[in-house]
């Protein structure tokens, strides 16, 4: 939640161990997520996905599954993303591919989760033809649409981003002091949420000093104004003064 940025479309926390309140939370901060990746995260239930989805109106693709969790949370899933139909007689299955679905997911059209099963698979097809699971890669897109790099299982989603970053940028010399192995610090061993904390942690003992000399400059400037706009400090600054000019005529 400390990480979250209300510019990010991308969210990746596969494998972690991120809850229903994280993922609600981070989707109330970032409006403008359109892929989300949440497989092999054992700690957020279907009830999640269902709060998580009513604020996440651009999301295009939802990765889940992975896990016996995981995959008990991405089966309950269905019956959220699966349309209700306001009125039968108007409506009909074939329409739904033109219109909107369900209360939340809105927007979402690659649904990915590898190891569904048969049943889940045909109940998709059938009451969720907008909703495409596991597209696979092909140079004629899928009914019409291009398929996303994010609804492929075996791409990261944040690997563009990483790629962006310095390798350098993750050494934090500190923490080698303290007996870590340096080993333990190269981008091959640590997970990504390992280096963001201690990237996170490096940078905030950078900056204590900082702030404990801006706090120290804010309290003397409120002191000043203080003495400066206040009848009753002024008055207690003369009565000093007083004081320690009588002091110094005894």
């Amino acid at each position: 939640m400390s990480l979250a940025d209300s510019s990010w479309e991308i969210l990746d926390i596969s494998g972690s161990d991120v809850s229903d309140f994280g993922l609600v939370k981070v989707a109330q901060m970032c409006k403008s997520l359109k892929a989300v990746d949440i497989s092999c995260c054992d700690r957020i239930t279907a009830a999640g996905v269902s709060e998580f989805l009513l604020h996440c109106h651009s999301l295009e693709t939802l990765r889940c599954g992975g896990s016996p969790r995981s995959n008990h949370a991405a089966r309950r899933c269905l019956g959220i993303l699966k349309p209700k139909l306001n009125d039968v007689e108007g409506d009909s299955w074939e329409e739904l591919v033109n219109t909107d679905i369900g209360h939340g997911a809105q927007s979402l059209r690659w649904f990915v989760w590898p190891n569904i099963d048969k049943d889940s698979i045909e109940m998709m097809s059938t009451e969720c033809p907008r909703i495409i699971v596991n597209p696979k890669p092909s140079p004629f897109g899928f009914r019409g649409f291009e398929v996303p790099r994010e609804a492929f299982p075996d791409i990261t989603l944040d690997d563009p981003f990483v790629n962006d970053i310095d390798p350098s940028a993750w050494a934090v010399p500190r923490f080698a002091s303290m007996g870590i192995s340096t080993s333990l610090l190269s981008p091959n061993e640590l997970s990504m949420a390992e280096k963001f904390r201690l990237a996170f942690v490096e940078r905030d003992t950078r900056l204590a000093p900082k702030r404990a000399k801006n706090a120290r400059q804010h309290q003397r400037r409120a002191e000043r104004e203080w003495m400066e706009t206040s009848t009753s400090a002024k008055a207690i600054a003369l009565a000093s003064k007083a004081t320690k000019s009588l002091s110094s005529r005894k």
